[in-house]
């Protein structure tokens, strides 16, 4: 999602007189109300003006009540309700009211994390009136490695395409963990430089040459000696690559590798794909050395494996070697 025009907005002073930011991605929702917290008053100012409450110990009185008083020392006061779901929200009546004929020189932030408000609630329609609504949604995990290009470049480094992809894989979808890694790396890079999978292996501690993104790419050259390489260095080191990880990352590029097969025009394939155009080559390859019906086979062996890894349909060892030595095996077979 794009918080860029909220953001210009607030450095410029428009500010709403309600914000309800909600959704199951913390990281957007905390980005703004930072943004309306160090932006709306000064130091001074705070002291007189800036209101900070908590939902589990603040009810809808206390909070109307504050937002109907007028700024001592400032054009705006402001008022922050952290972690809002945990407000008795059935009982929002009183706020209802107060945002129907809410006071223009408060700013009033509701910050409800973890979850979508209802919409279907009279106060949700209100505030999407007369305040701004916004909906801060988690990203799909084949969207992660654009959103690190996006990020990187707004504040004015560069990321080589691989480099993002490989923290994607590792870091998951949780925003604030990567923007800390990412914040991470840009202190030990120079802007004018850019960022490769050397940089990550030396400041985030992932291996450039022994990982998942690495195992798919062995695999795709079916390029045995190398993926067996990574599985006995998986399986030294559990800790830094677990097995649900391992398995859901291989799970994820055979998909793509399927849905490949599939796609009639395959000048789409990169946006079909919801990868960067830079790895079209690769699945491209591996398409040629995979066929439709082997691709299948594949993925009802990892689907075996997950299983083998909860303990479940056990025929044997069930170490996270012998897993992936058995996966690896049929894969290349």
């Amino acid at each position: 999602m794009n918080i860029s025009p909220i953001l210009t907005d607030i450095k410029k002073r428009k500010f709403q007189p309600v914000y309800l930011l909600h959704g199951e991605e913390s990281y957007f929702i905390d980005v703004i109300s930072d943004a309306l917290e160090h932006t709306v008053l000064n130091d001074a100012q705070k002291g007189f003006d800036q209101t900070v409450l908590y939902g589990k110990d603040t009810d809808f009185s206390t909070i109307v009540n504050a937002a109907k008083r007028y700024p001592m020392m400032s054009d705006h006061q402001l008022i922050i309700i952290k972690e809002a779901q945990d407000l008795k929200w059935k009982d929002d009546e009183l706020l209802l009211k107060y945002v129907e004929q809410c006071t223009v020189s408060t700013v009033l932030v509701f910050d409800y994390k973890y979850g979508k408000f209802d919409k279907r609630k009279k106060l949700y329609k209100a505030i999407e009136k007369k305040g701004l609504v916004v909906e801060s949604n988690k990203l799909y995990d084949d969207k992660v490695a654009a959103w690190v290009i996006s990020y990187i470049k707004e504040q004015g480094w560069n990321i080589h395409p691989q480099a993002a992809a490989l923290l994607s894989e590792y870091l998951g979808t949780e925003l604030s963990k990567i923007v800390n890694e990412l914040n991470k790396l840009m202190l030990n890079v120079p802007k004018e430089r850019e960022i490769v999978v050397s940089d990550i292996e030396q400041n985030i501690g992932i291996s450039k040459d022994f990982n998942v993104f690495e195992l798919n790419t062995a695999l795709a050259k079916r390029n045995a000696f190398k993926a067996y390489q990574i599985i006995d260095y998986f399986a030294a080191n559990p800790k830094s690559n677990p097995l649900v990880l391992v398995l859901g990352t291989i799970a994820g590029y055979f998909t793509k590798v399927l849905k490949y097969h599939y796609i009639i025009d395959k000048s789409t394939a990169a946006k079909e794909l919801g990868v960067h155009p830079f790895f079209m080559k690769e699945y491209e390859l591996a398409a040629r050395n995979y066929n439709r019906r082997k691709t299948f086979t594949i993925i009802e062996a990892l689907k075996d494996a997950d299983l083998k890894s909860k303990g479940m349909n056990v025929g044997g060892n069930t170490s996270t070697k012998d897993i992936l030595t058995e996966l690896i095996f049929t894969i290349l077979n």
